[in-house]
C-alpha cells in the first residue's frame, strides 16, 4: 500500500512522512477513524514508506523488493495482531500460517473492511473473537527478537478494541517502553472502546472520513463506474469508502425510484402491495438489502434538511428533489423524520446481524404507514 492508492487525505499523509523525515515518529501510534476511512491503509502506507528502499519525497518507490514484499503484507519486520476465535487450547504452526495468510488476503482485499467484513471473509459467524492473552505474550515474544534486516520492526494490532483486559494489561510495559526501533500501530474505528492505560500511550492520528469529491474522484479514476453513479454513490456513502465500494455493484437511481414507490404505497395503506414488496425484498441479496436501507436514511435526511428549511445543504439529485419537497412538512413532521431515521438505522442494523429480511421489512413499512397517516 502506497500512499498514492489512499484517496485524498493530504495533510495527515503530509504529518506522517514529515514524522519519518523528522525522526518525530512515536513509539505507539493509534490510528482511530470513523467506519470506512482510511485508518488502516494508513497505517499500511507508513510502514511501507518506512521500509522503502528508494523513498522519494511524498511516497514510496513502489518497485524495490521491500516495497513489492509490503504489497503483499509478507515483510518480515512487520508483525500482525487481530482479533481470532477464543481457543482453549493453543493453536498449531498450520493454524497459525493459515490465519495470518487469511488476514494478509483480508487486508489486501477488504483494506476500508470492518469487523464483520472479518467475521464473514472467515466465515467467523457466531463465534467469540478477542485478542487473547497468549496472543500478547506472542506479540511480546516476537518484539524480543532482533529484526529481520536491520530496520524497525512494526507490530501493527487491528481492531485493539478486542484485546481482553487481561492482554491489554499484559501490553502496558511494552507499549510504553518498546525495544529499540520498534513501532506499534493500533488501528481502530472504536477508540472509546480501548482501556484507558492503552490510550494514554500512543500518540492519536485522526483520520477523518473522505469527502464526496474524494471518493468520487476514487471510484471514477479507478474505473470502477462512471462519474454520474460515483458522485450518487458518494453521496450515498457519505465519506464512508467501504460502503461506497459496496454500492458500487447497485443502481442507486434504482434505489431511490423503489424508496419512492414504498413511500407511496404506505401512504396508499396498499397492505397487498406491501406485503409482495416484502417477500421481494426477502429475496434481494443482503448487500442489496442493506444498501436500501441506507439509500432510505440519505432519503430521511434530505426530508429533515427540507423541513427545516435548509436548501442549501440538500445533497439529492433534481430529478429526487420532487419527491423529497412533496414528502417533506405535508406527510412527515421533523419529529416523525427523526424517528424515521432511527427506524432506518435500526432496521441495518439488524440486517447486519442476519435478521428476518421480510419482517425487518414488513414492521419497517407499517411504522412508516403510521407515520404518514399521522399528519400535522
Amino acid at each position: 500500500m502506497q500512499f498514492s492508492e489512499i484517496p485524498g487525505l493530504p495533510e495527515t499523509k503530509e504529518k506522517l512522512i514529515n514524522a519519518v523525515k523528522f525522526n518525530h515518529l512515536a513509539h505507539a501510534l493509534l490510528f482511530h477513524g470513523p467506519e470506512g476511512s482510511a485508518n488502516l491503509t494508513l497505517a499500511l502506507a507508513l510502514a511501507t514508506f518506512m521500509y522503502c528502499e528508494n523513498p522519494s519525497e511524498s511516497d514510496s518507490c513502489g518497485t524495490c523488493p521491500s516495497c513489492q514484499r509490503m504489497s503483499r503484507l509478507v515483510m518480515p519486520d512487520l508483525n500482525f495482531a487481530f482479533p481470532v476465535i477464543a481457543k482453549e487450547k493453543e493453536e498449531d504452526d498450520d493454524e497459525k500460517t493459515d490465519v495470518l495468510t487469511s488476514w494478509r488476503k483480508f487486508a489486501t482485499t477488504l483494506p476500508y473492511g470492518n469487523v464483520h467484513d472479518f467475521i464473514y471473509f472467515n466465515g467467523f459467524e457466531k463465534k467469540q473473537l478477542n485478542i487473547s492473552k497468549a496472543s500478547a505474550r506472542k506479540i511480546i515474544q516476537a518484539l524480543s527478537l532482533m529484526s529481520f534486516e536491520g530496520g524497525y520492526k512494526i507490530m501493527l494490532i487491528w481492531a485493539p478494541e478486542f484485546l481482553h483486559p487481561s492482554a491489554a494489561n499484559a501490553l502496558l510495559k511494552i507499549i510504553e517502553e518498546p525495544p529499540a526501533k520498534t513501532i506499534f500501530m493500533l488501528v481502530t474505528s472504536q477508540a472509546d472502546q480501548l482501556l484507558t492505560t492503552i490510550l494514554s500511550r500512543t500518540q492519536k492520528i485522526s483520520v477523518r472520513a473522505f469527502s464526496d469529491e474524494e471518493i468520487t474522484s476514487h471510484l471514477v479514476g479507478t474505473g470502477l463506474c462512471d462519474s454520474k453513479s460515483a458522485e450518487q454513490i458518494a453521496m450515498l456513502a457519505d465519506g464512508n469508502m467501504r460502503e461506497a465500494y459496496r454500492m458500487v455493484d447497485q443502481v442507486e437511481d434504482k434505489q431511490v425510484s423503489q424508496i419512492r414507490d414504498w413511500f407511496r404505497l404506505c401512504v396508499s395503506k396498499d397492505l397487498k402491495e406491501i406485503f409482495d414488496l416484502a417477500d421481494k425484498f426477502h429475496k434481494e441479496p443482503k448487500e442489496s438489502q442493506k444498501s436500501l436501507m441506507l439509500t432510505g436514511l440519505n432519503v430521511t435526511r434530505e426530508i429533515l434538511l427540507k423541513n427545516f428549511d435548509l436548501d442549501s445543504l440538500l445533497r439529492t439529485t433534481e430529478e429526487d428533489r420532487k419527491f423529497i419537497n412533496a414528502i417533506s412538512k405535508r406527510v412527515l413532521t421533523e419529529d416523525h423524520a427523526m424517528k424515521l431515521y432511527d427506524s432506518f438505522n435500526q432496521a441495518h442494523y439488524h440486517l447486519e446481524r442476519n435478521g428476518n429480511a421480510k419482517m425487518i421489512f414488513t414492521d419497517l413499512s407499517m411504522e412508516i404507514l403510521v407515520m404518514m397517516a399521522q399528519k400535522k
